[in-house]
């Protein structure tokens, strides 16, 4: 990363959603070995890769495993950007985990990015285009892949307040429905911003950019 890109992320941060039960995985999805490291590795890693500060996790099921397995993929020379925060209402579902990442986030940040922790191939080129389109004045910005709009989504400060009252399943989803064309569409070569992690089978399906 350039210095201009790392002065350019200064004041953002990043959420990682981890706090699922991964039911239609059978449980334990965000523990399960992808590429030799526990799925939620590669969120986690992808999440450092932005150069943001702080990264925080949020975890529910399998609050300490989870926890353990994001500082072991943080390693010491990141861990110290990594905060572990647990959703004690992440039964409830995504939204639930979302708000508690919102409300663990330091003030006067000018955008966060929202990570799955069940999306383990980010690439770490979609990151500057993301923000380029905050700063260009985006209420939102995603990946777009072959018409399709993927993950990580990067919002910006104005949006905190409604993320904070996040309910249900549905996460950030009606907040993107709402926005509609105001989100920008960042065009992306790489498949891995739309490859999630639903049942054991999808492990081994992981396209290649």
């Amino acid at each position: 990363m350039t210095e201009a890109e790392v002065e350019g992320r200064a004041g953002y941060a990043a959420i990682v959603l981890a706090a699922g039960a991964g039911r239609r995985f059978g449980g334990g999805k965000l523990l399960a070995p992808w590429r030799g490291a526990p799925l939620v590795a590669g969120a986690v890693r992808a999440a450092l890769a932005t150069g943001v500060g702080p990264v925080i996790v949020v975890t529910g099921t399998d609050a300490e495993a989870v926890g353990k397995a994001c500082e072991t993929a943080a390693g010491p020379g990141a861990r110290a950007r990594l905060r572990r925060v647990h959703a004690e209402d992440h039964a409830e579902g995504m939204g639930a985990s979302l708000r508690t990442g919102v409300a663990a986030l330091p003030p006067d940040i000018r955008g966060v990015f929202v990570f799955l922790g069940d999306m383990p191939d980010i690439p770490t080129e979609v990151f500057a285009p993301l923000v380029a389109a905050v700063e260009a004045g985006a209420p939102a910005a995603a990946p777009n892949f072959g018409g399709r709009r993927g993950h990580p989504v990067l919002f910006s400060a104005a949006l905190l307040p409604v993320l904070a009252r996040a309910s249900g399943d549905a996460g950030a989803r009606e907040v993107l429905a709402r926005l509609g064309d105001r989100v920008a569409r960042v065009a992306c070569a790489h498949p891995g911003v739309l490859f999630d992690v639903d049942r054991p089978e999808d492990l081994g399906d992981a396209p290649r950019g």
